[in-house]
């Protein structure tokens, strides 16, 4: 099990980023929370099994229909123990 943080910028807030980060976490079971930055960025924290994790970063770096990603910030992160995935205010 591993843990990322993530800072996404670029066009990512209100083009539903947060949500479509949440329905992709939940496909790939993996855990979290994801949340808009006063900045215009958006931030996650992912969890669960190496290969999952890396699967949602690369989804993370396409994003929705509508964004446009322009850089994706990844640190190895301390696991918060989360079960299911979570948008945060």
């Amino acid at each position: 099990m591993i843990a990322r943080r993530l800072l996404v910028t670029g066009r990512v807030q209100g083009v539903f980023f947060r949500a479509w980060t949440r329905k992709e976490a939940r496909t790939q079971h993996v855990s979290g929370w994801v949340r808009n930055c006063g900045d215009g960025s958006v931030e996650a924290q992912l969890e669960g099994e190496a290969a999952t994790v890396e699967a949602l970063i690369d989804l993370i770096r396409e994003g929705p229909p509508g964004a446009q990603v322009d850089h994706v910030e990844i640190e190895e992160a301390d696991r918060e123990g989360l079960s299911g995935f979570e948008i945060r205010l």
